[in-house]
């Protein structure tokens, strides 16, 4: 499943007015969806319901500084890109903030044009990161098939199953990340759309009604994997 929307979504956390506003402005310029915030606790609340191409999170922030910011992000399992804006220009902060997860360090005041191509590079790539490797549309494996186009599989047992268009994206998205672990976010993001995030709970749906139709076990699973706290996994043997 595509999603819904084609331009990048940034996320910009600045506290000083003036530099949110020409930061906004000019990224809209570039045709990037922007949405601006002014304190750590903020990006936090935001990234539960929303999703995000890239962070653009200045360090220098009220209550919560962007380097404890990106940490939090961090702890949960969600690897979205972070370019860090600092005024300081020690080689210790800019070694910290990336310890701390973050992906780019740019120094105020910065050139507007170096900014923009710094968060062009890491937007292509994370995107070229999470391509995964592309599946037909039949997939067959320890006896069972699955027919992405038509929205069904052929179960352990031989019978014919109807797949959901979003069971049938799940699935396409897990095989195609065989062997890796999706995280939550990445499947909410690809197979539910853009800030439309149902609970965990239905994914972990999804997950029972498959090993039901692939898993001669279903309590211990072979194929479809729950990683707790993190998300899941496919395996195909």
């Amino acid at each position: 499943m595509l999603h819904r929307q084609t331009k990048a979504s940034i996320l910009v956390v600045e506290d000083e007015e003036s530099l949110r506003e020409t930061l906004k402005l000019n990224l809209e310029m570039e045709d990037y969806e922007v949405t601006t915030v002014d304190n750590g606790p903020a990006v936090l609340k935001m990234i539960k319901n929303e999703y995000f191409d890239l962070i653009v999170l200045d360090i220098m922030l009220p209550d919560m500084d962007g380097i404890a910011v990106c940490e939090a992000i961090r702890m949960q399992h969600n690897d979205v890109p972070i370019l860090f804006l600092s005024a300081r220009n020690s080689s210790a902060d800019r070694v910290e903030g990336l310890k701390k997860g973050g992906d780019d360090y740019l120094t105020k005041p910065f050139n507007l044009e170096e900014l923009l191509l710094r968060v062009n590079n890491l937007i292509l790539k994370n995107k070229r990161i999470k391509s995964p490797q592309s599946i037909a549309d039949e997939y067959e494996f320890d006896g069972c098939k699955i027919n992405f186009a038509a929205h069904e599989a052929l179960d352990k047992n031989g019978q014919m199953q109807e797949l959901s268009k979003k069971e049938a994206a799940l699935l396409k998205l897990m095989i195609e990340h065989e062997g890796e672990v999706v995280t939550r976010e990445h499947i909410l993001q690809v197979v539910w759309g853009y800030n439309v995030y149902p609970t965990t709970r239905t994914i972990d749906n999804f997950i029972l009604n498959f090993r039901k139709y692939f898993e001669n076990d279903s309590r211990s699973p072979k194929h479809f994997h729950s990683v707790r706290g993190i998300g899941y996994k496919f395996t195909a043997n």
